[in-house]
């Protein structure tokens, strides 16, 4: 057994990223953070040897380190302290941090700075700038009915959080959120996927080597899992699918622990003729096969007409070749699939398209996990159309119209994000007020998740909650409402009983005094 005061490793050799039932498969949802569930998988030999009495102990000890360490009213330049603790392990160890992600997804150096490092050090920047504004306590005014009185609002920590992550963006799904619950105050336990076990290792060094006094981190599988779980927690952030989202769930729920839940689903585009076709499919191309697929807030699939999908075919190949070169396997800007098992599940999707589909890709290479960015034609119900793909497969589907379109997004599941191609208004307002979605972004994949200004979060089953900037501080806070009223004059004798004569009159007249206009009797919205 491997362990730090403040973290815990499953004994022997870190769980394979490897098939077997090492992982669950990401299809139908997300990026599988741990798949917890044990009919999703079995434990490794090396788990199985230890006494489960062993885990269950170190796990526990983990969770109650992350307790006993929190103090409910932290001060500003603590936490700023240890938001420059999480930038200094960035910063210090980038070379780490890159080279286990290469070894764990193939991602070359400047996509991990630019998707997972450097991401989560401007995040860590924007919200250490804000930081003291944001616990500042806002002054509310107080109505009539209450004066003489003060009120405000202030955020206090919540206590100690889990953050559970996947294995897809596998540094910047822990110290992005990590972040906001260090900024809120909050002592973290962190739960790398086990999937991408050399970043897992990585960071949970890293972790208990700079902010050892306020993190721990459990690593593993199932049983480590299943017993973090078991805790109470004052908030659980988990980001991973919908299978397991449900567990976790269910588990908080045994507590009434509030949960956020960073899911996925298929996030469709729809591209019509007003577009500059060449741009977008750039555009595309770049936000489809980023990280081989294997994003959350990917394009799954693109809408369109018969005419435009045929007109935005040879500009999708010729997208790939300039990103990638003729050949993408030999490219040092692509990246490879996780695991030989989610190799499988995409090449045995692509066997069912029929070779006249294929547009471009197509091509795999097991031996290196690799999968070529392919293209395909779908039909709207065809096999691709089924699960989220979670790899570098973009199917193209026809659609008549763009309210065709509306209707077939509206008839599944509400996805994490929606791309809208077009310089026509009226086709973006059609999107706007008829769909519903986590983001929705016209003209550019992913942009979205990265203006520390904006919400990022799902609905439905693509997820519950938001994070980000003040998103994640306030995620991360309870908004405690505080009012001071003087014990003198008494105001209050108008509404104390007995309610008889004028202090009934009075007290009556207190609330309900106000009448907002109406425009029209019986008004209903446009809106």
């Amino acid at each position: 057994m491997t362990r730090t005061p403040n973290t815990f490793r499953a004994p022997g050799p870190p769980l394979p990223p490897a098939g077997d039932p090492a992982d669950h498969e990401p299809g139908a949802d997300a990026a599988d953070a741990d798949a917890t569930t044990a009919a999703a998988r079995t434990s490794t030999a090396a788990v199985d040897a230890v006494d489960p009495s062993v885990i269950a102990a170190a796990v526990d000890a983990a969770v109650h380190r992350a307790r006993a360490a929190f103090v409910p009213d932290l001060d500003l330049d603590t936490r700023l302290d240890r938001l420059h603790r999480l930038e200094d392990l960035v910063r210090e160890n980038r070379s780490v941090l890159e080279e286990a992600l290469a070894a764990d997804l193939g991602k070359p150096p400047a996509e991990a700075w630019l998707t997972e490092l450097g991401f989560s050090l401007d995040e860590i920047a924007g919200i250490r700038r804000e930081l003291g504004r944001w616990m500042t306590p806002a002054r509310i005014p107080v109505p009539l009915s209450l004066a003489p009185a003060r009120s405000r609002v202030e955020h206090q920590p919540l206590g100690t959080v889990l953050v559970m992550a996947p294995w897809n963006y596998p540094v910047q799904l822990v110290l992005s959120p990590l972040a906001g619950a260090l900024a809120a105050g909050n002592t973290v336990v962190v739960k790398p996927s086990e999937v991408s076990a050399t970043v897992s290792g990585v960071l949970a060094e890293l972790l208990e080597r700079y902010l050892g006094d306020c993190v721990s981190v459990v690593e593993g599988g199932v049983p480590e899992t299943t017993r973090l779980l078991e805790h109470r927690f004052d908030h659980v952030f988990y980001t991973g699918n919908g299978t397991v989202a449900r567990v976790v769930m269910a588990a908080a729920a045994r507590h009434l622990t509030p949960v956020t839940l960073e899911l996925g689903g298929k996030s469709p585009a729809w591209v019509d003729g007003s577009t500059d076709l060449r741009t977008a499919a750039r555009r595309i191309v770049w936000g489809k096969f980023l990280n081989a697929g294997q994003t959350c807030v990917a394009p799954d699939h693109v809408l369109g007409t018969p005419e435009t999908l045929a007109a935005l075919e040879p500009e999708l190949v010729r997208a790939v070749e300039e990103h990638y070169g003729p050949d993408p396997r030999r490219s040092d800007s692509y990246g490879r699939i996780v695991t030989d098992r989610h190799l499988d599940r995409l090449t045995g999707l692509l066997d069912q398209v029929p070779a006249e589909d294929m547009v471009c890709g197509g091509t795999a290479e097991p031996g290196e996990r690799y999968l070529a960015p392919t293209v395909v034609r779908s039909a709207p119900d065809g096999p691709l159309m089924a699960e989220e793909l979670f790899g570098p497969v973009l199917p193209l589907v026809p659609v008549a119209s763009a309210e065709h379109a509306v209707e077939l997004i509206s008839s599944r599941d509400k996805p994490l994000a929606l791309y809208v191609f077009t310089e026509e208004r009226t086709v973006k307002e059609l999107f706007r007020r008829r769909t519903s979605s986590g983001g929705l972004s016209f003209n550019a994949p992913l942009l979205h998740l990265t203006s520390p200004r904006l919400p990022f979060g799902g609905v439905g089953e693509s997820g519950t909650g938001a994070y980000h900037g003040k998103f994640s501080f306030t995620t991360f806070s309870h908004a405690r409402a505080v009012l001071d009223k003087p014990l003198a004059p008494d105001t209050l004798r108008v509404v104390y009983p007995p309610y008889r004569g004028l202090r009934g009159r009075l007290a009556a007249a207190a609330v309900g005094l106000r009448r907002t206009r109406r425009r029209t009797r019986h008004a209903v919205s446009e809106n």
